[in-house]
């Protein structure tokens, strides 16, 4: 079954602690909320092999998910798993491009060069500025009365835990599977309002998983593990380059999106799709030529929105093939097109 009790907790960090020693190593993070403490345990190695993690950290995360965390009460909160509100999912949620994850081993002698040493660094960070506020986005557990926190010593035990993509897994863990239940760590800075994204996965997760729950699709023979595609896979074979969200004039509005064809041969697109921030879709048809463009013009049924979105693009058997997201402040140019 999917996770329990997932959502994000909005605290300010005290301290953080790497274990350096367990069979299955996290980085601890103490955070306190409105008088209440948690420990948010951040998996540094997986029990899989290969036991390195993927590891992502965006210095300047934009996305248009950060505007609605802002104004979350301190402390934790469930989130509804669906398109459009602020669970994650790293496939549909065009959170960042996988393809710049890198794997990082948990413990390694040298200074600053494991996941451990990368993670004191962005924690080190949001624990000494006052004006730091962390999201950490996971399973919640406890509170566990009369019993300390094994690292932390507070009472009573409480934390958030699966700060990882928590979909697509191998069997052993696939009752954990599901969508819009991902794990992250971010942090906003203020009052220069400048984000953090943190993100993992195991190299053993898949790319492409079903929509309802969140298990590897069989339809790919082999999935390729890490951010690197395998042949069998669809990724990036058309972008997404360019997106008219605000043209000129009032609404109804007509937004587009620019295609690109990066192959060496044309391309039938037919049964293909475009799908908005609330998983609308508006299906494709025609060609595209080799190193050819396809702009497509958007039905109302298809939103791209004013205030921030995100643009999938899917093949004719549902698999995603590339997407991309845009912030409010990349859409307020009336006429303006957004490029990729």
């Amino acid at each position: 079954m999917p996770l329990k009790n997932y959502g994000v907790l909005k605290g300010r960090v005290l301290a953080g602690r790497a274990e350096r020693v367990d069979d299955t190593p996290h980085y601890q993070v103490h955070v306190e909320a409105g008088g209440t403490h948690f420990r948010v345990a951040v998996n540094v190695q997986s029990v899989e092999t290969p036991p390195e993690l993927l590891f992502l950290v965006d210095e300047n995360f934009q996305h248009p998910v950060t505007a609605g965390l802002t104004n979350l009460p301190v402390g934790f909160r469930e989130l509804e798993r669906r398109p459009g509100g602020l669970a994650l999912d790293f496939i549909r949620f065009n959170l960042f491009d996988r393809m710049q994850m890198r794997t990082l081993p948990a413990n390694l002698p040298e200074p600053d060069n494991d996941l451990n040493d990368k993670l004191e660094h962005y924690v080190g960070r949001a624990a000494g500025n006052p004006n730091a506020t962390v999201y950490a986005f996971g399973e919640r557990w406890g509170p566990e009365q009369g019993k300390k926190d094994k690292v932390f010593n507070f009472q009573p035990g409480n934390g958030v835990h699966d700060i990882h993509m928590n979909q697509g897994n191998v069997a052993r863990f696939k009752d954990q599977d599901g969508v819009w239940q991902d794990g992250a760590l971010l942090i906003h800075l203020a009052p220069e309002d400048r984000w953090i994204g943190i993100f993992a996965a195991f190299q053993s997760q898949a790319w492409h998983t079903d929509d309802t729950t969140g298990h590897r699709l069989l339809s790919i023979p082999t999935p390729g593990p890490g951010p690197q595609p395998s042949p069998e896979e669809p990724d990036f074979v058309v972008q997404i380059v360019a997106a008219l969200a605000n043209p000129i004039g009032p609404a109804p509005e007509q937004e587009t999106v620019l295609l690109l064809n990066t192959s060496p041969a044309p391309l039938d697109v037919t049964g293909w799709a475009i799908a908005d921030r609330q998983k609308n879709k508006h299906f494709l048809s025609g060609t595209i030529a080799a190193g050819g463009t396809l702009s497509v013009l958007l039905p109302q049924t298809v939103q791209l929105g004013n205030k921030g979105g995100v643009i999938t693009l899917l093949n004719r058997d549902n698999l995603k093939v590339h997407g991309v997201s845009y912030t409010k402040e990349q859409a307020s140019r009336e006429g303006w097109t957004i490029v990729f």
